[in-house]
């Protein structure tokens, strides 16, 4: 069988290398490349039955877990797509998501029943359904679904699947920080190229087949890295770190949720290679416990530490340089679900940005363009946006006009994905990113970037996390307000998050307004969410 830049291709020609090394572990127990294949050929087959046919749409319902895994490669065995459920939703959410996606099956735990039951009647075409037994406790509401494991003993392990294609879909639903989720379609070869390790961010040079990738794995030696990364497997930085290390033969260490000190616990014990995390929203919180910590155990081990989708702020950075091993290499990637891999920034201790949220190295095909989408010139102050073309999506599922808005095709005839960022391209070729447009506050006719006033009120000694939103006045049309969670036992006021500020950002920039909150909305990959902080800084307004 030819093979091809098809996930479920990928893991197999990786599975065929490795049958007997270990490629999962969670906090249950550890599975092997065979094994993780045959169980996906089961899960496979089972859906087959339930009358899932190529190019369906199959959600997953649950925390991180190994059948997770199973449930990816099952699905794209079959040639289907991947609906990613949030488990934080509420049932009208849920309702929307089943709704939009056209789901045709669900793969579900237990603990999630009685939500699903409220709103599989907004999907008619909902008709199978296979449920992942947990310790919940929740009640079994759904008569007609399927107990998982039953349904694997039920079906053969043989991979004997019909022939993939490139053009198979990779589906992704990102809420990114604004409004309801939208579905991100991929052509697989495309989304390989852009995020899943078909290219090396170093050198820009692209894996040139299916089998060279496979090339590069040692069948002699007992294990390859082990990895572990954070993120929930719903978003796409944990289901890229999670396959772009099966493709490559290593062993992913799964956790069900972020837990700080669990994490160093497992790099500990696993004697784990490498970590991958996003932004402040895990970093601070494994910084804090790390101090704690440290002298029970040894990290010496690691070798990566890098933030995937969202970048760290440089007070942190300094902090895990002095601590961590110095062997340790440590990286921002930067990209969104819509755009792939825009960037990299390799950390050092000390180093001092441009004027921006971070500066990157530019990765393949990612520019800075103006508003005729035309780069702009490197090295002056015009402000651009971000931009990447090559390998891009097909665009948003059931949704043509966003898809135009966001897809655009220049003068000449080339396709850019513009999601809304803003950047400058810096004299030595790098770009300077300075935050999303949608969430950008308007004060006095000056545009301010809430991301870039967050790095900068995080160097305060007692401010844990912060978002920065912005609120109706009468003279500026809008004032900058930071909704701020503070350090344990720290009472930080509005005057000394300026001063700490000052020398950071000008100070138009600087926080009118302060609301104090017990924690910031953030999705569950760690992603602000700009709307319920908006939200809780009106009503807080309000009141005050």
């Amino acid at each position: 069988m030819e093979r091809h830049y098809q996930f479920a291709d990928l893991f197999e020609l990786a599975a065929g290398a490795v049958p007997d090394r270990v490629a999962l572990h969670d906090d249950r127990r550890s599975i092997t490349y065979r094994e993780l294949d045959e169980r996906a050929n089961r899960l496979a087959h089972a859906l087959q039955a339930g009358g899932v046919q190529p190019h369906d749409h199959v959600a997953v319902y649950a925390k991180n877990c190994i059948e997770w895994a199973e449930a990816i490669f099952a699905i794209y065995k079959i040639r289907a797509s991947i609906v990613n459920v949030n488990y934080r939703y509420v049932e009208e959410e849920l309702r929307y998501l089943l709704d939009n996606s056209d789901a045709v099956a669900v793969i579900f735990q237990s603990e999630y029943e009685p939500i699903l039951n409220a709103a599989r009647n907004a999907q008619p075409k909902l008709k199978t359904m296979l449920r992942l037994a947990d310790e919940s406790g929740a009640p079994a509401l759904i008569p007609e679904a399927v107990d998982y494991e039953t349904a694997l003993a039920a079906n053969s392990s043989e991979n004997d699947f019909a022939e993939r294609s490139e053009d198979d879909i990779y589906l992704l639903y990102t809420g990114g920080t604004t409004g309801m989720p939208k579905g991100v379609m991929w052509r697989m070869e495309d989304v390989f190229y852009a995020l899943g390790g078909g290219v090396d961010v170093f050198t820009n040079e692209k894996v040139q087949s299916p089998h060279a990738l496979v090339a590069k794995i040692n069948p002699e030696a007992t294990q390859g890295l082990v990895m572990m990364q954070i993120a929930p497997f719903m978003h796409g930085a944990g289901q890229f770190g999670l396959m772009r290390c099966l493709f490559e033969g290593n062993t992913a260490v799964v956790m069900e949720q972020f837990d700080a000190e669990k994490v160093w616990r497992r790099i500990h014990e696993l004697r784990i290679n490498s970590v991958g995390f996003t932004g402040d929203a895990m970093a601070r919180p494994l910084a804090d416990v790390y101090e704690r910590i440290k002298g029970e155990i040894d990290v010496t081990c690691l070798f990566a530490f890098s933030s995937t989708a969202a970048v760290f702020s440089q007070s942190l950075k300094d902090y895990f340089r002095e601590v961590l091993p110095e062997h340790t290499t440590m990286m921002d990637a930067i990209g969104s679900t819509e755009t792939g891999m825009n960037g990299y920034r390799m950390v050092a201790k000390g180093e001092t940005q441009a004027q921006g949220i971070t500066t990157v190295t530019a990765g393949l095909d990612s520019v800075v363009l103006d508003d005729d989408l035309r780069p702009i010139p490197a090295g002056t102050t015009a402000v651009g946006k971000l931009a990447r073309g090559g390998n891009i999506p097909l665009g948003y599922y059931n949704d043509p006009v966003k898809t135009a808005e966001t897809f655009i095709v220049d003068a000449d005839g080339k396709r850019w994905s513009i999601p809304g960022d803003f950047a400058r391209l810096e004299a030595d070729g790098r770009i300077t990113l300075l935050g999303r447009g949608s969430v950008c506050i308007n004060s006095g006719g000056e545009k301010i970037f809430p991301e870039e006033v967050e790095q900068a009120l995080k160097s305060h000694p007692e401010v844990f996390d912060v978002l920065v939103v912005g609120l109706a006045d009468d003279r500026w049309g809008e004032t900058v307000c930071a909704v701020v969670q503070p350090r344990e036992s720290t009472h930080p006021t509005l005057e000394s998050i300026v001063e700490a500020s000052r020398s950071a950002i000008a100070g138009y920039k600087v926080p009118r307004r302060m609301f104090i909150v017990e924690s910031i909305p953030r999705h569950a990959n760690g992603k602000p969410d700009y709307r319920k902080a908006k939200a809780m800084a009106v009503e807080m307004a309000a009141n005050s």
